[in-house]
This record gives structure tokens, C-alpha cells and sequence, in this order.
């Protein structure tokens, strides 16, 4: 059941920015992976989502990830839900966005999806990484700004990972020899890219089908090596081939980028680790192998 105090405050804030006569209709309690509590909540003025999570257990989360919504949205490339509410009521965060209600695709949903994130990945920055730090599900991600992208994907992504495994025993100790030997080649295999606004946790579940266009949700934004993006889509199986033409028509890529998707997939390897443990490990080490 939602939290009364919860349901207080964004009742007073619909009825002020919506509608002053607005009824609350319920609400019903929606899946949202293993880190927060979700709501799609019904009221006379519409749908809303709503997630929630303890205020103090991971402090910062939803107002770092309404910035992220925010950056993204703004680039006017991919639809992104809108943010209507970032606040806490009593010990519980929140975050109160539109409701986005998930369609059949329409033709050529994956051909839009790649041309919109290829558009995306054309926003760049001084630097790679970003002026706050946030998460990727959640554990704390350093986006601390590096000149250069090696250095950035060292320090800042797989090496502060690396450290909690290992403190955590879940890596053998051979295993730091092999990164170690990997970061005295990563500069030689990885191409110069400008830094390209990233998604940063772009797998199947983290948009949502609503008809003919891909809505992004649950970003972990930085910027970085646009090769990141497209290498976490094929995590998990891949996309279909039409959003890695489309992508590549649109903004192109060095003809062996899919050599380094494993690289790249080193970082949320190293994440599923630390959140689900030692199951993940073989298949770290397998991609660890092809590059050292």
C-alpha cells in the first residue's frame, strides 16, 4: 500500500499544478526491477508513475536521476517520460513522472530508436563524465570529468568496481593481474571519440514500447564513448538489426566497433556482479580473456 504520507503530497501538488477539483482514483503497484517500489497512480487529471524508495538508504538517487530524465529529454531526440515531482515525504524519496502506457510497435519502431539515439549520442561536453554523480541501479557512480576517455573508463568505471568485488571476495586474485594488463592496453584499442551524451544503462528493460517510438527510462547519464551505449544493448541478446543500421546510417561507427563490445561490457559485468554476485563472474572473465 502506498505510504499516506506519500499520497498526501503528490495530492497536494496534482491539485495545485493540475487540476484544484482533482480525485484520486487508486493506484496500482507496478514491477520496477529489485531496487524501487512503483505506483501507476489514477486520478481524474490522468496517469501517473511514481516511484519510491527509502530516503536514506540511497541518498540522492531520484534527484539524480531526474536530472539525467531532464538532460535527456532536452536533446528533443528520444521521447523521455516528463518529471513532475523530485521531493521526500517523511522517510520516503519519490519521484512523480507522466505515465507512459506501452503499445504495440509500430513498423520501423527499431529503425526510429537507432536515427534517435545516434541524434542523442551528437550532443557532447567539455569532458567525459559529468558535473554530479548518480547511479546505475543502484550503486554510487563517480562521473568525476577526465580529458581523455581511457582514463575516464579506468578510474572512474571499471577500477572503483573492481576493488568492491574483489574486497567483497567475489574475483579471484588472478583476476587483477589480468585488469591490470588491460588498462596498459586499453589506450591502444579503443578510437578517439568526442564525449557523447550516454543513456549509460540502455538494455531492454530500460525503455518502453509506446507505439511507434522507444521511450528512455531509468538512465544512468554521462558522457562518454558512444560505443558504450550500443555495446550494452547487446548485453542481453542484442537489438534487432534494423536500430544498428539505422544508427550507423545516421551517425557512423568504425567498421570493428563491434570488436570492443565486449570491452565496454567489462563495466556492467562488473555492476551484475556486485548486485547478484558470483554468477556472473565466468562470463566476466570470458570477456576479459578476449582482450588480454
Amino acid at each position: 500500500m502506498l505510504q499516506p504520507e506519500i499520497r498526501k503530497t503528490v495530492e497536494d501538488f496534482l491539485r495545485t499544478s493540475k487540476d484544484p477539483d482533482l480525485k484520486w482514483l487508486g493506484e496500482e503497484n507496478v514491477g520496477c526491477g529489485s531496487v524501487n517500489a512503483a505506483w501507476r497512480v489514477r486520478t481524474s487529471a490522468g496517469d501517473f508513475f511514481l516511484k519510491c524508495n527509502d530516503a536514506f538508504n540511497l541518498p540522492g538517487l531520484f534527484e539524480a536521476e531526474s536530472r539525467g530524465l531532464r538532460r535527456l529529454r532536452d536533446t528533443g531526440t528520444l521521447r523521455v517520460p516528463q518529471v513532475l515531482l523530485q521531493t521526500t515525504a517523511g522517510e520516503n524519496a519519490f519521484l512523480l513522472m507522466e505515465f507512459v502506457p506501452a503499445r504495440d510497435e509500430g513498423d520501423g519502431f527499431f529503425a526510429g530508436f537507432g536515427r534517435g539515439l545516434a541524434r542523442m549520442h551528437r550532443n557532447t561536453w567539455k569532458a567525459f563524465g559529468l558535473d554530479h554523480c548518480n547511479y546505475i541501479s543502484s550503486i554510487r557512480q563517480s562521473n568525476a570529468p577526465r580529458g581523455d576517455w581511457a582514463p575516464f573508463f579506468i578510474e572512474e568505471r571499471l577500477a572503483p568496481l573492481l576493488k568492491s568485488a574483489f574486497d567483497a571476495d567475489l574475483l579471484p586474485q588472478n583476476v587483477l593481474k589480468k585488469f591490470d594488463e588491460l588498462f596498459r592496453r586499453i589506450p591502444d584499442i579503443i578510437p578517439v571519440e568526442q564525449p557523447a551524451l550516454l543513456h549509460g544503462d540502455l538494455w531492454y528493460g530500460n525503455f518502453i514500447r509506446s507505439g511507434g517510438e522507444a521511450v528512455l527510462i531509468d538512465p544512468a547519464i554521462y558522457y562518454g564513448h558512444r560505443e558504450v551505449d550500443l555495446a550494452m544493448t547487446k548485453l542481453f541478446g542484442g537489438f534487432h538489426p534494423d536500430f544498428y543500421a539505422a544508427y550507423r546510417e545516421e551517425f557512423p561507427l568504425e567498421e570493428n566497433w563491434e570488436e570492443r563490445v565486449g570491452l565496454w561490457n567489462l563495466y556492467p559485468l562488473l555492476v551484475h556482479v556486485m548486485l547478484f554476485g558470483e554468477e556472473y563472474v565466468p562470463r566476466l572473465l570470458e570477456s576479459l580473456e578476449r582482450y588480454c
